[in-house]
């Protein structure tokens, strides 16, 4: 029998029967997941096909479904809300979840950590909040449309990188972390303001009960429990408290997110001795029976081994990078579903665009973003309370800046909550969203495509006179 030599990766590789076909299906749809760009792309496309969807023979099921009823009860507890809600109120506290531990890492090992490094992405997102509310309030100085200040503040972090990920080889990293700090920032904001400005009338028994069940959150974490379960289980009942609440509902997932565990179990050095000692074990079991499912010590220390690995992460890496693709992927892209689609008439489209909201949204984003952004970076780095990112340069960030006034997701959630019973008004500012966000990302790569070079990343010394 001639000998096969295979690969030195496939020594001691057990594959099933169809295995190796479906391996080769899934790397390439695999890959594609974990571009920086699809995020972006699946969100685009969810939001043309509401688009699509509200302007067409289907529209009449389209609002059909955004308005069907779902719900459960046990006994004579009932809980029941239209999709469009659950959507709004339960989905998306997961994304605030994902958010919120994202703030918390930034903020301790992070961009925000370093005083020095994030002074400037700090100070660029409070100019980039600023501005467009105050350029909003300038459309809409009174009555009910003045609740819409809020809408223009808040950036779209996953389509703003995935646009700029589309220049990943003209552009340096340190540009790309800059948006990024900057969003992250922006989207602390953003939270602040929801909670802040955009709740209904306040139940201060239910925020009693949300406020005690946050303690209990940081006694789990300060006891050292780092199994999810607990947390899942309190952080349901805050939700369901907050929703009670009068606040709005999925700020328990930034609550919750805030107390989940940043410490290990393990710190490296034990963790290396102990899997040292384990691997000994594994050994001296191996040798005696190579059979895993028949050898009762191999599969004591290879969950030994596992138990390990576990300890030595942070609760709050695990659930980050647990959450972010179902929420990129998901939650995301069903929200743009229920909430982008926009009746459009376009025997009324030029009314629309120049109506105040509209017109505050539109110019809050495109205008306010850029001058906010690009004059705290100017005034920030003229008092020299910061200084431009490595290689680069103040022409970039500019094209950072067109890039804020993409506000998709967040400027939407935040158009929901402030014309939430002015059904006019909040197809006004979606319009202004999705034209001002569509702009934005036009104006901002090809801004960025012509003032970078090839290979930007490599030009340490470029920089230009501010």
């Amino acid at each position: 029998m001639k000998k096969v030599n295979l690969p030195l990766e496939d020594h001691g590789v057990i594959y099933a029967p169809w295995e190796k076909t479906f391996t080769r299906l899934l790397s390439p749809f695999e890959e594609f997941i974990h571009r920086q760009t699809t995020s972006g792309l699946l969100l685009m496309g969810a939001a043309i096909l509401a688009l699509v969807l509200a302007n067409s023979d289907f529209a009449a099921a389209y609002q059909h479904l955004v308005h069907t009823m779902a719900g459960f009860h046990i006994g004579t507890f009932r809980l029941e809300m239209s999709l469009h809600h659950w959507v709004n109120d339960a989905l998306m506290a997961l994304f605030f979840f994902v958010v919120g531990m994202e703030l918390k890492r930034e903020i301790l090992v992070g961009e925000l950590a370093d005083m020095r490094k994030s002074a400037l992405p700090i100070v660029a997102a409070i100019g980039g909040m600023v501005v467009p509310a105050l350029i909003f309030f300038a459309f809409n100085p009174a009555g009910d449309a003045s609740r819409g200040w809020g809408i223009p503040m808040a950036t779209d972090i996953a389509f703003a990188v995935g646009a700029l990920a589309l220049l990943a080889s003209r552009v340096p990293k340190a540009l790309v972390t800059f948006l990024v700090a900057l969003a992250i920032v922006d989207d602390l904001g953003a939270v602040l303001v929801i909670a802040l400005f955009y709740t209904s009338e306040l139940s201060l028994s239910w925020l009693g009960i949300a406020g005690l069940l946050v303690a209990t959150l940081v006694v789990f974490n300060f006891a050292g429990i780092r199994k999810v379960a607990p947390y899942f289980c309190v952080a349901v009942l805050l939700w369901y408290a907050m929703l009670q609440s009068g606040v709005h509902a999925t700020l328990a997932g930034v609550l919750g997110a805030f107390t989940v565990p940043a410490r290990p179990k393990y710190d490296p050095g034990l963790f290396s001795r102990y899997v040292r000692e384990l691997m000994s074990r594994f050994d001296a079991s191996y040798k005696a029976d190579p059979n895993i499912m028949t050898n009762e010590k191999l599969g004591t220390v290879v969950q030994a081994l596992e138990d390990g690995v576990n300890g030595v992460q942070t609760p709050l890496q695990s659930l980050e990078r647990g959450w972010h693709l179902p929420v990129a992927f998901l939650v995301i892209p069903i929200f743009a579903l229920f909430n982008a689609g926009v009746p459009l008439e376009l025997s009324s489209l030029g009314e629309t665009l120049v109506h105040p909201i509209t017109l505050g949204v539109m110019f809050g984003l495109l205008v306010g973003k850029f001058i906010g952004i690009t004059g705290a970076c100017w005034l920030a780095i003229k008092l020299g309370i910061a200084e431009l990112p490595t290689a680069t340069r103040f022409t970039q960030i500019a094209g950072v800046a067109v890039l804020g006034g993409i506000g998709f997701t967040m400027s939407i959630f935040i158009a929901e909550l402030g014309f939430y019973n002015h059904a006019d008004y909040l197809v006004l500012a979606k319009t202004g969203i999705l034209a001002a966000s569509l702009l934005a990302g036009i104006i901002g790569v090809t801004w960025l495509w012509l003032v970078a070079e090839p290979g930007g990343d490599k030009d340490l010394e470029a920089r230009d006179q501010v």
